[in-house]
């Protein structure tokens, strides 16, 4: 992998915004792979497929590229429309996404994230103003993706303020996500939920007690439990099982670095 773009590949374009995607594009089929399967190279959708702009021959996951000149990621990242991106995001044709930060001076990459198709809920997904009526589009309601909601497992570097993460720890990463595809709707919601309370303490060893902290947010998304607690438990012992966090004592857990 090389962090440098093939400027070569742009030269018969002027605008900014189609040297900036035939340059991102072009990088991304060339210098990225496969995170879950390996495979070495990644295929572009012909004519602009709506739903994705790679895909892995190997194992067909679908990926949709997101890019900008910036330095940082960010939290959020710009979308299409909000209703089209509601449905994919519920549908089996839900690509992973990959977002890509440059520097447009040196075209080089700065960082290189993805994030996997199961980490994305509505809650995610913010939805901005509709255009106004004297606009082109009056009335189009576009949307934003929220990263900031993703918990940390769910962001994966293949390269870190210019630094390239080596292959085996992108994959091995990846596949410590991999229980997530089988959890739909609010089981999902929980998990996640719970996983971004975790995040949210900014320490290596946390309790019990400050897990409970965020009760009130948690029962203000889900008004109709009544047991809050106990959930916040079941998560938790369902976090341990799957290697995200240990148990060290009564009431006392540790966070797990992937």
């Amino acid at each position: 992998m090389k962090l440098s773009f093939d400027t070569y590949k742009a030269i018969n374009y002027s605008n900014n915004s189609q040297i900036a995607r035939v340059l991102t594009e072009n990088w991304v089929k060339y210098n990225s792979y496969c995170p879950n399967c390996g495979e070495a190279h990644l295929n572009e959708f012909e004519n602009n497929k709506p739903v994705a702009d790679f895909y892995c021959k190997s194992c067909l996951e679908q990926f949709e590229l997101k890019s900008k000149n910036a330095t940082k990621i960010g939290n959020k990242i710009v979308d299409g429309a909000y209703s089209t991106m509601i449905d994919r995001i519920n549908s089996d044709e839900n690509p992973n996404f990959f977002f890509l930060t440059y520097d447009k001076i040196k075209w080089q990459v700065n960082n290189f994230i993805i994030i996997p198709k199961h980490y994305f809920t509505s809650d995610i997904i913010i939805k901005r103003k509709p255009l106004s009526k004297n606009a082109r589009r009056a009335g189009w309601v576009g949307c934003n993706i929220d990263i900031s909601k993703v918990p940390e497992s769910g962001r994966i570097f293949l390269v870190k303020n210019s630094e390239i993460i080596s292959k085996d720890k992108v994959q091995a990463k990846w596949k410590d996500t991999e229980f997530l595809k089988s959890k739909k709707g609010e089981s999902k919601g929980w998990i996640l939920d719970i996983m971004n309370c975790v995040d949210a303490i900014q320490k290596e060893t946390f309790t019990l007690k400050e897990i409970y902290s965020f009760e009130e947010r948690l029962k203000q998304k889900y008004p109709n439990n009544n047991f809050i607690k106990d959930k916040i438990r079941q998560q938790l012992q369902f976090l341990r099982d799957k290697g995200l966090i240990e148990f060290k004592a009564r009431g006392i857990y540790k966070k797990i670095k992937l």
